[in-house]
């Protein structure tokens, strides 16, 4: 008797290039999110994400250029005893505890070398008059002047939906992307999911505390299969890493690759008219595996069309450094506290991520 012939196995030799395809296509998206280099192996297999090395170009703490004729302006620190004030009322979370002591920022001093050593320049940090010697590599060194007080518009706790498209080698595939922010005045949690219904989620963390200069990391954690994580050790002037990689050094107005977008909320929502367009902001960036520095340049107000509805948004633009680094554009809606409405990403091969605001959430 002839055994009936076995069914070739279509299914699986179809189902496996698919899913390597999409696997690729989101996992490209991811590095693209977030600035990096991707190497992609195989679905199968391990995927890396690597992370460009710090650039060594001199660091600016959030350092803005006014265009001419704008002086500069120094700010002269006001008494110690003034006090944190947002915008908005603290929201029902329970906080971690707060430090019981909070170092003292260490300030740069100007140098001859910096990107913006032509122009007359806004020290966002507010350094003294007297500025404190440049950074050393692996520790800071500490002010002895107090810390200079300033207002800052925390955003309210909220919650924002994105719809996210990517392309990547004529590919399109749509996920979701969500961002959850809570904050009571004194220490924030913020929370950047993206998600596909096949291949599950990225998710990235950041929580810290609120300063009068806005947010202070202490810890962000980005997590695919496992977690990688940066520790935020001020105690120590530098940052350390989860995944073993070299520590760096920790400059004075750090943030994450996610409290950023939030610091620039706080910034803008306090005086946005301090930041007209052509003035540019920086910050050391710090990933899950190494830093960076990013700078944004602020363009106009522009009035999008968005899943969630029409609304207006400042740009910023962050230009590609490297071969392999995405240019990235961003929107901060002032109806929503200057939280990012959308981020767009694109890399000169013609890869594209554009996330869209779709919806908006009390926590």
């Amino acid at each position: 008797m002839d055994r009936p012939a076995p069914t070739p196995p279509t299914s699986r030799r179809t189902i496996r290039p698919l899913a390597l395809v999409i696997a690729t296509v989101l996992m490209a998206h991811w590095a693209l999110l977030h600035g990096m280099p991707v190497s992609l192996v195989s679905f199968a297999g391990q995927t890396t994400l690597a992370e460009r090395a710090p650039s060594p170009r001199p660091f600016i703490t959030r350092t803005i250029t006014p265009q001419p004729p704008v002086p500069e302006v120094e700010y002269a620190p006001p008494p110690a005893s003034h006090v944190l004030q947002t915008r908005t009322a603290p929201t029902d979370f329970t906080p971690r505890p707060a430090a019981t002591e909070q170092p003292a920022i260490a300030q740069p001093a100007k140098d001859p070398a910096a990107p913006l050593a032509s122009t007359e320049a806004l020290d966002l940090a507010a350094a003294p008059s007297n500025p404190t010697p440049n950074v050393s590599t692996g520790s800071t060194q500490k002010s002895s002047q107090a810390q200079t007080v300033r207002n800052v518009a925390i955003p309210k706790s909220m919650r924002l939906k994105y719809d996210v498209k990517t392309q990547v080698k004529g590919i399109s595939l749509a996920v979701n992307g969500e961002l959850l922010w809570l904050q009571d005045g004194k220490t924030y949690d913020a929370r950047l999911e993206i998600s596909h219904f096949l291949l599950g989620s990225r998710v990235q963390t950041s929580r810290g505390r609120i300063t009068p200069d806005g947010l202070e990391p202490e810890r962000f954690g980005d997590k695919v299969r496992s977690e990688v994580a940066a520790h935020f050790e001020r105690d120590k002037g530098k940052v350390s890493f989860s995944a073993n990689t070299p520590d760096a050094p920790l400059l004075p107005g750090a943030q994450d690759q996610l409290s950023v977008f939030m610091q620039l909320a706080a910034m803008l929502g306090n005086a946005p008219d301090r930041f007209p367009a052509g003035t540019t902001i920086s910050f050391q960036a710090v990933g899950p595996r190494s830093s960076d520095v990013w700078v944004f340049k602020v363009g106009e107000m522009e009035t999008l069309q968005l899943p969630g509805g029409e609304i207006k948004a400042v740009k910023l633009s962050r230009d590609a450094v490297g071969e392999y680094d995405p240019k990235g554009d961003i929107w901060l809606a002032p109806d929503f506290a200057y939280l990012p409405v959308r981020i767009r990403l694109l890399q000169s091969n013609g890869d594209l991520v554009d996330q869209q605001w779709s919806g908006t959430q009390t926590p």
